[in-house]
């Protein structure tokens, strides 16, 4: 396969996970303002949305403060933002176009309706008269795109290349994700109990809304079936290879889509991707709290943007320095 082609549907599913991603961060923020709060914590929420994606310093350039609307309409529909959903879903369709003889009709017009609609309802306000509605209707377009695409493509190298930026986007919001809400909700003791009863009610609806932002709830209480302790989440969203959204669910089919299309100079990314997935099959939870949550993520991420880097040199247009 030409790098080009695969660069196009690498990014492609990249973009289209990601728009995904920030529909799913941007609900579980809105649900979560409505909880009962002090207006500084409120604002400490929308703060850490904008630092898992890194955004602080361009959100800051052309606002002056951070609000629930600004904050939520820079993420959904400011073009200029790269990472924001109306910048994330045009790049995917976009992408598509550029390699429509690769995708079957489905995949194409699955991608290029997403993206038309999307915009009709920008423009008829329904994303101001029903946020939670809007973002519901991002994360099921995304399901939509994949599942036509497992559904309808050829299993070769298009589909492994659609996947592998599926599941590397995947991971590297999904620790971003825990590292943040981790740190904001409890100051960097994420496992300190509270005590007070409501305490304990809010955390119970914190954590639930963290769990519910990767689809993550119901898995919860089939798995533990307790009530729900931050270091049970952080093992379900980390080590669980059974959790469609964790690290460890997430590298494993990275994994075996690169090892389906390996070639003679990819042998390093392999090898990598390879070493992060066993230190994730073979992890312990408390090993990793005894060592540092905030470290252990920041060191994935790193690997993760490694992995990206070394995909590109391997099979991609090479990303610019």
């Amino acid at each position: 396969m030409l790098s080009r082609t695969a660069d196009h549907l690498f990014w492609m599913a990249r973009y289209m996970e990601r728009a995904e991603n920030t529909a799913r961060m941007l609900d579980v923020n809105y649900q979560t303002a409505l909880l009962p709060q002090s207006a500084d914590m409120a604002e400490q929420g929308w703060r850490g949305l904008l630092s898992i994606s890194e955004l602080t310093g361009s959100y800051s350039k052309t606002h002056a403060e951070v609000s629930a609307r600004s904050v939520m309409d820079f993420m959904v529909r400011d073009a200029s933002n790269a990472s924001s959903i109306v910048a994330c879903l045009h790049a995917a369709r976009e992408n598509a176009r550029a390699v429509r003889g690769a995708l079957t009709t489905e995949v194409w017009e699955t991608q290029n309706q997403t993206w038309l609609e999307f915009n009709r309802m920008l423009a008829g306000d329904a994303f101001e008269r029903d946020p939670s509605s809007f973002f519901e209707w991002v994360k099921f377009r995304s399901h939509l795109s994949r599942g036509v695409t497992v559904g309808t493509m050829l299993q070769d190298e298009a589909l492994h290349f659609l996947r592998i930026g599926t599941f590397l986007e995947r991971a590297d919001n999904t620790a971003r994700l825990l590292d943040v809400k981790f740190q904001a909700l409890a100051g960097g003791d994420y496992f300190g109990p509270s005590t007070a009863k409501e305490g304990l009610e809010v955390d119970f609806y914190h954590w639930s809304a963290i769990l519910r932002s990767v689809s993550g709830f119901e898995i919860y209480r089939k798995v533990y079936r307790n009530v729900i302790r931050p270091e049970k989440v952080a093992e379900l969203l980390i080590l669980r290879p059974d959790m469609p959204r964790s690290l460890a669910a997430c590298m494993n089919d990275v994994v075996q889509n690169l090892e389906m299309v390996a070639n003679e100079q990819s042998s390093e990314t392999l090898r990598r991707a390879g070493r992060l997935r066993s230190d994730l099959q073979y992890g312990r939870i408390d090993e990793i709290l005894a060592t540092g949550l905030h470290a252990y993520l920041t060191a994935f991420l790193d690997r993760v943007n490694d992995l990206g880097v070394g995909i590109s040199r391997d099979f991609l247009v090479p990303m610019a320095a």
